[in-house]
């Protein structure tokens, strides 16, 4: 059965305050794990880095409220798109990375020094796939914003943050002499500006709905 309109914006609704408070969650823990590791340098040390004890738990935590974020904010942005906007593939993609990302937190990297595990190589390739699946993600849903009449002034933006975030990762895969550390919060932080930007359309387009009476399909 095909949701009715009010149906799909209380998903939505509910989608994205999964997503706010997700996102929320993970930047709060991920400044605080920061704070408590002097030990290691915030430029040279990748996220990976603080997944390991003493506090690795707390940012097991983080890892798993951003990927329900990601999965949330995916699934907000589709209930809000006319029919002939939507397409599977972004969702799948931001449900692959999400999936990757809950690896990553699992799945610890090798210690300085450690000889390479198992668990080592699952960690790094589940790690590049979050990235990348997201990054995709977010190329395509945003190029499909502009499908829908609502999102047009907003596609832009978001292709735009999207775009930066895409070309940043490959910077940090590709240039080796790039601080790991700084390089891989930088990504990171740009997908959470795309985010944002996308949750701040969402709710500007919630409060157009409402000063219009409902909904029109």
């Amino acid at each position: 059965m095909t949701p009715l309109p009010d149906d799909r914006s209380r998903c939505s609704r509910i989608a994205m305050l999964l997503a706010a408070t997700g996102m929320a969650v993970f930047v709060a823990i991920a400044i605080g794990v920061h704070l408590l590791r002097p030990d290691l340098h915030w430029v040279d040390a990748q996220m990976s880095r603080y997944l390991l004890q003493p506090y690795g738990g707390w940012l097991r935590l983080g890892y798993c409220a951003l990927a329900m974020a990601i999965v949330a904010m995916a699934f907000a942005v589709r209930e809000t798109l006319a029919r002939h906007a939507r397409s599977a593939a972004p969702t799948l993609l931001f449900v692959t990375g999400a999936t990757a990302l809950v690896v990553t937190a699992f799945a610890p990297m090798d210690g300085d020094g450690a000889d390479p595990t198992l668990v080592g190589w699952l960690h790094g390739v589940s790690a590049q796939a979050a990235f990348l699946c997201v990054t995709v993600a977010m190329l395509l849903q945003s190029a499909w914003l502009g499908r829908d009449a609502r999102w047009r002034t907003w596609m832009p933006g978001a292709l735009g943050i999207a775009v930066t975030a895409f070309a940043a990762l490959w910077a940090l895969v590709l240039v080796g002499d790039l601080p790991r550390g700084i390089s891989q919060k930088a990504v990171i932080a740009i997908i959470a500006a795309w985010f944002v930007f996308v949750w701040a359309a969402l709710h500007a387009q919630q409060r157009e709905r409402a000063l219009a009476g409902g909904e029109p399909r």
